[in-house]
């Protein structure tokens, strides 16, 4: 009775082997586990830069359309407004402050008693977030009444966060130089708003450097409007 050939003797995976091929497992998943993890990391950094420049765009969107509607008017009761510093309507602009009135405002709502005309007012105020720790913000506060006392009353919002200064000049068209304030309550400067204002924005840029933004917008209505006979 003849038998046939032996088969041949398997051999298994010795412990070197497995453990070469364990580690070079583990090393492509930490490797894989990595680059995932840096890809949301400058997903999220990427999202974040520009959602920062969407916030300045429309922050300077929003102030040289205003700044831009700007006036100033004679159609108030004298009898009632004998200060001008009462007086309902005025420009009044500082070196990092700008208090004005403005026929840019937007209404909400159809049936609201609001009209074009609003009091508007831009600075940088430190958060009153605590969880800020002190951050400073650009503040827009906006009046949609027209009355005395401008730099009272209205409601404020943020518009843009970690604004470390904002600096405002005013082009004086006779004597063809930007100035750093301009106050319609005083008397030679009762009738006249500067033709063009400059706006510029500091802040801090992704890498903690101090950066500056800025633009200008020019005034449509440079007199005041008269008073009805």
């Amino acid at each position: 009775m003849s038998h046939g050939a032996p088969s041949p003797q398997r051999r298994g995976f010795t412990m070197m082997e497995v453990m070469v091929a364990i580690s070079i497992t583990a090393f492509i998943g930490l490797t894989i586990g990595v680059t995932f993890n840096s890809t949301i990391v400058n997903k999220e950094v990427i999202e974040s830069q520009s959602e920062r420049y969407r916030m300045l765009r429309a922050a300077m969107s929003r102030m040289t359309r205003e700044i831009g509607a700007a006036y100033v008017s004679d159609r108030y009761d004298p009898k009632r407004y004998r200060d001008a510093f009462d007086r309902p309507t005025n420009f009044v602009g500082a070196r990092d402050k700008l208090l004005f009135t403005s026929l840019a405002h937007q209404r909400l709502y159809a049936d609201a008693k609001e009209s074009d005309q609003m009091v508007v007012e831009y600075s940088v105020k430190t958060s009153p977030d605590r969880k800020a720790k002190g951050r400073q913000d650009l503040v827009r506060r906006e009046k949609a009444i027209i009355e005395e006392r401008m730099e009272r009353g209205g409601t404020e919002d943020v518009l843009f966060e970690n604004a470390k200064k904002i600096e405002f000049e005013f082009w004086n068209s006779e004597k063809k130089a930007w100035e750093n304030e301009w106050d319609t309550r005083r008397s030679e400067r009762k009738s006249v708003l500067p033709t063009r204002v400059r706006i510029t924005l500091y802040a801090t840029d992704e890498a903690g450097k101090e950066v500056k933004y800025s633009t200008q917008t020019r005034i449509m209505l440079n007199t005041e409007f008269p008073r009805f006979q």
